[in-house]
């Protein structure tokens, strides 16, 4: 089987719409792997970051891409042999994150890594261009999304479980200023692809958006 033949879900959407958690349940349900692209840019990040790399040192932060020492391994993620997986969650690691995404040299660097993850049986991958970037020729494609002050609710009580600090008024405002940043940047901006789902989350639970997931994905392939 080629890797175009390789059945694919993308779930695209913006920060804290569950995207992630989403995308690993329906990963499991059909017994795929899952991409969580966000975390690549979280990782070059948090590397930039510890590494001393300016956050708009873009053939720099390209260069850190293409040798990223990162493993996924058993529902951990692990930078040049570390433990990193709350680590990338940090609310600065995500601003970096979010600045940094915009670069196109950086976005071409980790363009290849995240398409040699399309293997038999399946994949799911989540983002922010998986279906309208990284695999156009997705099976399905979902955009996930919910108002902003679920997500910010949804993030605050993430990081206070997680024991990080949070701050409600603070959360919302710095996902106000990350959509504002993904939906308009040049390169790759947030928006649903073409023939996508959508799906708004604002009033549904995980296992209800799983399902509706799961539902359109098994609508798609029955025509």
């Amino acid at each position: 089987m080629s890797a175009s033949q390789v059945p694919l879900i993308t779930i695209d959407g913006p920060t804290a719409s569950g995207k992630g958690t989403v995308a690993q349940r329906v990963a499991r349900a059909l017994g795929w792997a899952w991409l969580d692209s966000g975390a690549l840019y979280r990782l070059c990040a948090l590397a930039a970051l510890r590494g001393s790399v300016a956050l708009d040192d873009e053939a720099g932060l390209a260069a850190l891409a293409a040798a990223l020492p990162v493993r996924f391994a058993d529902g951990r993620i692990e930078l040049d042999g570390q433990d990193v997986t709350d680590a990338i969650r940090d609310e600065a690691v995500g601003n970096a994150a979010s600045r940094i995404a915009a670069l196109p040299a950086l976005r071409a660097a980790l363009l290849g890594l995240q398409r040699n993850w399309r293997r038999p049986p399946g994949l799911v991958a989540d983002g922010r261009d998986m279906g309208t970037v990284v695999f156009p020729d997705a099976t399905l494609k979902v955009f996930l999304t919910a108002s902003v002050e679920s997500r910010a609710e949804r993030r605050y009580k993430q990081l206070i479980e997680k024991g990080f600090s949070a701050n409600l008024t603070d959360l919302l405002e710095d996902l106000e200023q990350r959509d504002e940043r993904d939906s308009n940047r040049a390169v790759a901006p947030l928006r649903p692809a073409e023939g996508a789902v959508v799906i708004d989350s604002t009033h549904l639970d995980i296992d209800q958006t799983v399902a509706r997931v799961l539902g359109a994905y098994r609508h798609r392939v029955r025509r």
